[in-house]
């Protein structure tokens, strides 16, 4: 993503746009293009610091000033009450994410680069500074870092607890405000003045808009002063790892060789499906000796459900089938009473099982595995014995009281207790509960027990695979039978629940189509997705709620109450398009006039991919026009299901990096 002068230096525009630096272990850097911070997030070293890797953010931002021809010019921004000050984004001229976020400024005739990138598998930072043309000037560059040292979710406030000595050496410093986190270790190549200072009342504008505190103050504990030549290069270096002598040259052309190489994999006609693929790589972390994936940037960490509807699309299409395997095995010890955790919260709690969903997309995604990398001997070894306990304990019945019922569904759900991806909750008020049986639960439930059966039978256990193929068959006739709404010509959200059947025109009927061939006539089908088109299709996602549904929430916006109680109830979730390509294709057939129109409902999604976190597709958007973008800035599913799809659906080929080189033939493609 390139951004050129006018955008650089429009700040509304600038302010808009973010850019993002995963390091593959939980932490991150991001910001904004201008250079201000506009989210409590937003920050230089965000470490995801072991044993717990709960996130803190312990560099916040660098202060920067170049000083020529007795004038000094600002390249940084921030945002103080009523001010912009300084205002560094006056002097950019282009801005571009790849192969990491780098500026350049001009000013007086001379230019000067910035660079940012996070170093792989750890919890490092670099900035590097150049005059990328000749010259013989020798610019003076002064940079002040901004700390905190606090949790990624809270905000910082001047206070006489932090710490403000340093321990200082030649061309290395440490700082450690506060002796709970860790030590922010800095390597560089110019000179060090120790000089706290306090920089107050810091805005986040996008805080204030979601009704949160909005205003921090950051303690500065000296500056750089580093000499730009044209041949050198000026680098700091800022890790809550120990820094040795670090040969920033070395290190920074080893990660460009490796962005290089991971971009230079494949070549094909779709731009979009290319950015996606690039852009993969940004939810894998490795956490000690757990692999997985982080749901969003910068607030969400690993979800189940998130990880296994993601899968696919980040790993399998992408042939890195060998890190699909590792993410699989790492939520085996995990699973309990027949599922697997929904939710890994921070500081190392136990893990969190309140998903009727998770363990069901587990079992799809490891079916989609097996497809791929045809290594059966580790599924039947590794996986097999967590299949058969997740179908036994849904069979037998589970927490919250998930249970097969009489008819061959799934059940479940208590008072209170929100246990689909339909999840939001005002206080003690469960906003679309669904209590009963939901429609995509049991489109996962019957597919899941096609997947039992299949690999009971291929690994010789007859018997089992036999009560697979009963109970599979009980539940598509119950299914068949009581979810078909013959007024509305379309499927029931949830049957069973405390109010009846709910008629409520939403996105969860889709994945009856996608997942399973045999639950509807294709003549139904047909109608659904016309109606799912015609009401919840959107440029950039499918609508939670119908707009003609009188509890439609057209807006994703204000505090966290609002946004909450319109988060399930018409705001548009991009990653649900994946699942309407597939039960497009499927149903209207794959033909190259089908698979074009497939291909349309993902355009405006590819716009977005230059609006909010450059080269990264948002969480949610509002469910009316304009469609603004809300929530996360940097969604694994949003990315992972129209990659998906792209791929299996509508036939993109892509040479991806392989860790196997099998690929699933066309059969095993499809998801029905």
């Amino acid at each position: 993503m390139r951004i050129g002068k006018e955008a650089c230096q429009d700040l509304d525009r600038a302010l808009s746009l973010e850019w993002l630096e995963t390091n593959g272990c939980g932490g991150f850097a991001s910001g904004t293009v201008a250079g201000a911070n506009t989210r409590r997030y937003h920050g230089l070293l965000v470490v995801a610091s072991p044993p717990e890797y709960h996130r803190y953010v312990l560099v916040n931002h660098l202060e920067e000033w170049l000083h020529v021809d007795g004038c000094t010019f600002s390249i940084s921004t921030n945002l103080y009450p009523g001010v912009t000050h300084p205002q560094g984004y006056s002097h950019c001229t282009s801005f571009s994410s790849a192969p990491w976020p780098t500026w350049t400024f001009r000013f007086k005739g001379r230019t000067v680069s910035r660079e940012i990138f996070c170093v792989r598998d750890h919890n490092t930072v670099v900035v590097r500074w150049r005059l990328p043309n000749p010259t013989t000037d020798v610019i003076k560059l002064q940079v002040r870092p901004m700390l905190t040292g606090r949790d990624y979710h809270a905000l910082h406030h001047e206070n006489e607890a932090l710490y403000p000595k340093a321990t200082v050496a030649e061309q290395w410093v440490t700082w450690q405000p506060y002796q709970s986190l860790p030590a922010v270790h800095c390597r560089h190549t110019g000179r060090y003045r120790h000089a706290p200072d306090w920089y107050r009342y810091v805005q986040f504008p996008l805080e204030r808009e979601r009704g949160l505190d909005f205003q921090e103050d950051w303690w500065s504990p000296g500056e750089m002063i580093f000499q730009l030549k044209s041949d050198e290069e000026q680098v700091l270096v800022l890790s809550s790892e120990v820094v040795g002598g670090i040969e920033t040259g070395e290190l920074i052309r080893a990660e460009g060789a490796g962005r290089v190489r991971h971009r230079k994999i494949i070549t094909h006609h779709d731009r979009f499906a290319e950015a996606l693929r690039q852009a993969s790589g940004t939810f894998f972390v490795r956490q000690g000796s757990r692999q997985t994936v982080i749901a969003g940037y910068p607030w969400f960490t690993d979800w189940g459900r998130d990880t296994f509807i993601s899968l696919p699309g980040l790993f399998l299409v992408t042939g890195q089938y060998e890190v699909a395997w590792h993410i699989i095995q790492s939520f085996i010890p995990f699973v309990s009473k027949g599922m697997v955790p929904n939710r890994f919260p921070d500081l190392g709690k136990s893990p969190e099982y309140n998903a009727i969903d998770a363990s069901l997309w587990f079992i799809h995604a490891v079916d989609r595995y097996l497809a791929y990398s045809k290594d059966t001997k580790r599924v039947r070894e590794v996986v097999w014995p967590a299949i058969r306990q997740i179908l036994d304990g849904y069979r037998d019945g589970t927490r919250y009281d998930i249970k097969m019922d009489v008819d061959g569904l799934i059940s479940g759900g208590i008072p209170g207790i929100q246990l689909t991806w339909m999840d939001a909750k005002v206080g003690d008020c469960v906003v679309t509960p669904r209590r009963g049986k939901p429609v995509e639960v049991q489109a996962l439930w019957i597919r899941a027990l096609q997947v039992g059966g299949c690999l009971a039978e291929q690994f010789g256990e007859r018997d089992y695979a036999a009560g697979c193929r009963k109970d599979r068959t009980r539940a598509v006739t119950s299914f068949r039978t009581r979810f078909w709404y013959k007024d509305g010509r379309y499927l029931y959200d949830t049957i069973d629940g405390p109010g009846g059947e709910d008629t409520s025109i939403r996105p969860n009927q889709v994945y009856a189509i996608s997942l399973c061939d045999d639950l509807l006539t294709n003549a139904q089908a047909m109608q659904t997705l016309r109606i799912v088109k015609e009401q919840l299709l959107t440029p950039v996602g499918l609508r939670t709620l119908s707009p003609q549904d009188n509890r439609y929430r057209p807006r994703y916006e204000g505090g966290p109450g609002e946004r909450a109680s319109a988060y399930h109830q018409g705001t548009v979730w991009p990653f649900l398009l994946g699942a309407f390509v597939t039960a497009w294709v499927n149903t209207f057939g794959r033909t190259s006039t089908v698979k074009r129109e497939a291909r349309s409902f993902l355009n405006g999604i590819e716009v977005s991919l230059g609006e909010t976190c450059l080269g990264q597709i948002s969480e949610i958007f509002d469910g009316d026009y304009p469609h603004a973008p809300r929530g996360c800035p940097a969604q694994a599913w949003s990315l992972a299901e129209p990659l998906r799809a792209m791929v299996e659906d509508l036939g993109l080929k892509i040479a991806a990096q392989p860790t196997n080189s099998v690929r699933p033939n066309r059969s095993a493609m499809k998801h029905r």
